[in-house]
């Protein structure tokens, strides 16, 4: 269904517009996903909708077999360029939104429940940043993480910013969110996964021995994992040159990934 925009006040528009000051405070339990690839996983991919899509109509030939996909009632906004801009507050250059929903998310008891008997799973905890939170969905997806559990201090991975990051990694990997009193290394173990925790002060993680049911675990930059976290994991960490032991999460997390993933095929 598709419906002609000239009007940035539109009111059938309002949920994309100002959309950088928007993510900050939310959407009532709809997101925003920018550009094809993302917006070619809200409409494929199992556990998410399309509300609505709004489109420069340049786009409109390219997009159209996987706008064909939508369901009826799913409207199709077209606003030409200075429109589009106007409503997002900035300068739109793939000319794509659409606002999406998740439906029926899983608990995490559940998603580890659904694992299969060789599993990998990414734990985060205290994951704030939204450009981290994007690179560690795009490592998941590329090494084919079976599951991500965000701990309660995460970030929502479905800010715009962090789906666009994880070229829509976000839409691709289950994930789940632990409650403030869960108790993430015993929800693991009880589902049989040995926590694996990245650390610098541990042992190299070359010499580990990928188990065929590994949970990797990784904290935020600067604090890292807690203490009484660290205490229950077999913990590992990646030697660096002298005198500098510090990687961004998303890196050091994709070389973990790659190790225990890698050992399994």
């Amino acid at each position: 269904m598709s419906i002609p925009i000239h009007d940035p006040a539109d009111p059938r528009v309002e949920p994309y517009r100002d959309i950088r000051e928007r993510d900050l405070v939310g959407r009532q339990g709809l997101f925003v996903a920018e550009g094809e690839v993302v917006l070619r996983l809200l409409v494929r991919q199992a556990g998410f909708e399309a509300v609505s899509v709004l489109i420069d109509p340049r786009r409109r030939a390219k997009l159209q077999p996987i706008l064909d996909e939508l369901p009826a009632a799913v409207p199709v906004y077209l606003a030409d360029q200075a429109v589009l801009d106007t409503i997002a507050g900035f300068h739109l250059h793939r000319g794509i939104l659409a606002l999406g929903r998740r439906v029926d998310p899983p608990t995490a008891a559940t998603l580890l429940d659904r694992l299969p008997a060789k599993a990998l799973v990414l734990a985060l905890v205290g994951i704030a940043n939204h450009d981290n939170m994007g690179g560690l969905f795009r490592n998941a997806a590329a090494f084919g993480v079976d599951g991500v559990l965000l701990d309660a201090g995460c970030c929502d991975p479905l800010y715009r910013k962090a789906i666009r990051v994880s070229v829509g990694g976000v839409l691709n990997i289950p994930f789940a969110r632990l409650g403030e009193t869960d108790d993430l290394i015993g929800l693991l173990g009880s589902h049989g996964l040995q926590p694996i925790a990245l650390s610098p002060a541990g042992s190299p993680l070359s010499r580990l021995a990928p188990p065929p049911r590994a949970a990797l675990i990784a904290g935020a930059e600067g604090p890292g994992l807690p203490d009484a976290i660290l205490a229950r994991c077999t913990t590992v960490g990646i030697p660096m040159t002298a005198g500098f032991d510090s990687l961004n999460v998303a890196t050091a997390t994709g070389i973990g990934l790659y190790h225990l993933r890698t050992a399994n095929l």
